[in-house]
């Protein structure tokens, strides 16, 4: 039987999944998480520093680590990365262990929202829109495969959002 004590935000990069899980967090009294902080905190260094040397193989390695552990914590929110459905060991874990949310945004609203972001590795390149269009494809059928919920972000306000989100957990 699934829980529902914990709610684990899913979605690509700059869909708003930490400043929604803040707010949520907040909102509703349970202590936000964000599984790539905690990567980072455990590695002692940054996310584009784990990419450099350990490659993005060694990066989802840690992260399904610290998913699986994340995932079995009741009265939780948690931000995963954009990649973390990409396993299918997350995706169980996730889909089993809380009410999961896909916080789902455009690919121009990416690029607005991560267009000065130094800290994400798959972007730094000469075509930032073709790499989001891309992982869009292959990431949105496994979100929406774990999601109990999906509420669109898109030039939505952080609070409308959230508030949605409360009405639709309870309901």
């Amino acid at each position: 039987m699934k829980r529902t004590t914990s709610v684990f935000l899913v979605g690509p990069m700059g869909a708003g999944k930490s400043t929604i899980g803040r707010l949520l967090s907040s909102e509703m009294k349970l202590e936000f998480i964000d599984s790539d902080k905690v990567i980072e905190e455990r590695c002692g260094a940054n996310i584009p520093w784990i990419f450099d040397k350990e490659g993005e193989a060694g990066f989802r390695e840690r992260e399904e680590q610290v998913i699986d552990e994340l995932t079995m914590l009741d009265g939780i929110v948690l931000a995963t990365g954009g990649g973390a459905v990409m396993r299918e060991a997350n995706r169980r874990h996730l889909a089993g262990r809380g009410m999961v949310v896909y916080l789902c945004t455009s690919v121009e609203q990416q690029l607005a929202r991560t267009a000065k972001d130094k800290n994400r590795p798959l972007l730094q390149n000469d075509n930032p829109e073709k790499i989001l269009r891309d992982l869009f494809a292959k990431r949105d059928p496994m979100y929406r495969e774990v999601a109990d919920i999906v509420i669109q972000t898109d030039r939505r306000n952080p609070r409308w959002v959230v508030q949605e989100l409360q009405k639709r957990l309870k309901g």
